[in-house]
């Protein structure tokens, strides 16, 4: 049986910050930033935004490209690391303002920036098994770095939505191969009570990404029996800008496969629906009936979930129904300076308890 994705959407906010602004409050140089990391700007929720929010607007978009009656769908499932309650779902709020409830699985999933991935293996394993039609995946952050931390250039808000289901004429990518590689590496934590993040410095690297991401890569292609020439498109996790294109050297993907994804960590997106916000970008732009996408998220603690994809026809039909994420990215776009985006972020507590 064939199963895939039959809908999916992103949202981005509209305001941002770019790396300049930040690098001038804490006397960074920018053209370091840049070159280094390859991050120019990054998203930032509006005050009225949140996870909730932004599950919602990428959850529209994808019962758009699906076609189908919201009271169908058997599951929702968010991926985040910045739930707006700490008890409480979001899900339950996306599915209610979305016309699902009451007779649908929720449950919020937490594994840091993997967190949207891992929603998307368990509702595609849902459908596969034959115990629902569809299910909805989705991987939505508004994440935050500390003031002065590496974090504040690429820690971003966006998120991506993805419907599967097992009707061969709704399919747009069918999902051929998945894979999971996880390990006890404790490269980036928050604790209960903490505001912030905290990571190992260049410990996030070489033994947390690399090793996940590069293994998780090289296993479901040997499983598939595949090599990157015969792979169109490959979309890694994105921390910063040189991270993927490493990633993909590693696993023997040219610059320009890795295109698609790569551009949009110039948003700073990091965060759980950072790789499928990649996928995303490269359905919406660069895929073809027939191609296949390699994609491989990674989440701190840590691990990785791969999926190989293969583009139907059907994405020539549901590309243009509702905006793309170059779209969002490219279009209208709000400036702040380091005081509104602090003021924004909730960085000054004006309550000296909190």
């Amino acid at each position: 049986m064939a199963v895939g994705i039959i809908g999916y959407g992103a949202y981005v906010p509209r305001y941002r910050i770019k790396a300049e602004e930040i690098a001038a409050q804490w006397g960074d140089d920018p053209e370091v930033i840049k070159r280094g990391l390859l991050l120019y700007e990054k998203t930032v929720p509006n005050q009225d935004e949140d996870t909730v929010t932004i599950a919602y607007q990428a959850a529209k978009y994808a019962l758009v490209r699906a076609g189908i009656d919201p009271k169908e769908i058997g599951a929702i499932y968010i991926g985040s690391e910045s739930h707006p309650y700490a008890v409480k779902p979001s899900g339950t709020i996306v599915a209610e303002a979305l016309g699902m409830t009451p007779e649908i699985h929720i449950a919020d999933y937490e594994f840091a920036c993997k967190a949207g991935a891992e929603a998307m293996f368990v509702c595609y394993s849902h459908v596969k098994s034959g115990n629902m039609k569809y299910a909805m995946a989705i991987g939505a952050d508004t994440s935050q770095g500390a003031p002065a931390d590496a974090l504040e250039y690429s820690a971003a808000a966006g998120g991506s939505a993805f419907i599967f289901g097992s009707d061969e004429e709704k399919i747009i990518a069918e999902v051929l191969y998945t894979y999971s590689f996880t390990t006890d590496t404790p490269d980036f934590w928050r604790r209960e009570h903490q505001m912030y993040p905290q990571h190992g410095g260049r410990f996030t690297g070489e033994p947390a990404y690399f090793k996940h991401v590069v293994s998780a890569g090289r296993n479901i292609m040997e499983m598939a029996g595949l090599t990157a020439k015969d792979i169109q498109w490959a979309v890694f996790h994105m921390p910063n800008g040189k991270f993927p294109l490493r990633a993909g050297q590693k696993l023997g993907f040219k610059k320009e496969q890795i295109e698609p994804g790569w551009v949009v960590p110039w948003q700073g997106n990091t965060y759980s629906g950072a790789s499928p916000n990649g996928l995303t970008a490269t359905l919406d732009s660069a895929a073809k009936p027939g191609d296949l996408i390699l994609m491989v998220s990674f989440g701190s603690g840590a691990g990785s979930d791969s999926f190989i994809f293969r583009v139907t026809e059907r994405i020539n039909e549901v590309r243009d129904m509702v905006p793309k994420l170059w779209d969002l990215i490219h279009g209208r776009k709000f400036y702040l300076t380091y005081g509104q985006y602090a003021k924004f972020r909730g960085k000054i507590h004006l309550n000296p308890d909190v």
